[in-house]
């Protein structure tokens, strides 16, 4: 099968720190491949793959500032779909801009919904509902409004990650630093229980990490260590003697949950108000 996966470009694919769809979509191409299946990864230029490579973005647009977003999407999405009659399906990963698109090819459009980020969003999904193909990432992250052929819940290459006896008496936060994922709610859960924190993400809101965050970090106690690659990650979910992850919203699928738990890292998580719900 000739297989067309639409990767976003926000970061290359697959990352090198933070980028979970990018992350999805490259796991995904290289498992299709290793199977036999003849996969075109759309990305950016700097993307690596053991399927062919096809792009038109240079950089992820998160990575370069003075590559326009919308620009560089429409020239990556449209570079597909102006060749879409070649495969036999296309896989898009990059939300709900790219059904936009599939009134212009009869090839079979698989749309793995990563997460609503706004209900805003949800016009675009109903309106190809029934004319693409929908995958949820969890029972729980479905829209009543929509049509799903399969739930798939997201893989990890389980050879990226160890098991460690010897553990650190530290806690661990590894996600975006953005109220949603609940770095304020960690700072104040380790200082609570007199524990060393380390802080792992991307500075998604800089506002709530300035008020709630920065003041607290003393090198010492706490500690923010940045966007993490794969190999410290690994070292940091193995080493830590629990993941907090006091989420503030209704988490769709977090890999950081199960990428915690591949390296025998238990999961401190909130269960309230149905949070936790997907997994």
């Amino acid at each position: 099968m000739h297989i067309a996966m639409l990767s976003p470009i926000a970061w290359r694919t697959p990352p090198r720190h933070y980028g979970p769809w990018e992350s999805v979509a490259s796991l995904l191409t290289e498992g299709l491949v290793a199977r036999g299946h003849d996969v075109t990864l759309f990305a950016t230029s700097d993307s690596q793959t053991s399927g062919t490579l096809n792009a038109v973005c240079p950089r992820g647009y998160e990575e370069d500032r003075s590559l326009i977003p919308k620009v560089w999407e429409c020239l990556h999405i449209s570079e597909l779909f102006e060749h879409a009659d070649v495969y036999d399906m296309i896989h898009n990963q990059f939300d709900f801009l790219p059904l936009t698109y599939t009134g212009l090819t009869t090839t079979p459009v698989v749309t793995t919904i990563h997460g609503f980020s706004s209900p805003g969003i949800l016009p675009v999904y109903k309106k190809y509902n029934g004319k693409a193909f929908y995958v949820s990432i969890s029972d729980a992250d479905r829209s009543p409004d929509l049509d799903y052929i399969k739930t798939i819940h997201h893989g990890i290459d389980i050879k990226q990650f160890d098991f460690q006896s010897q553990l650190d008496d530290t806690l661990l936060f590894f996600g975006r630093i953005h109220n949603d994922k609940g770095a304020r709610q960690a700072i104040e859960i380790a200082r609570a229980c007199n524990k060393k924190l380390i802080l792992a993400g991307i500075i998604q809101d800089q506002a709530y990490y300035n008020k709630y965050v920065a003041p607290h970090i003393d090198n010492d106690k706490v500690i923010y260590a940045g966007s993490v690659g794969p190999v410290k990650r690994n070292r940091l979910l193995g080493k830590a003697c629990a993941l907090l992850h006091p989420i503030q919203f209704d988490e769709p699928f977090g890999l950081s949950v199960i990428e915690s738990m591949a390296c025998g890292t238990p999961v401190i998580a909130f269960n309230g108000q149905q949070r936790g719900r997907g997994y």
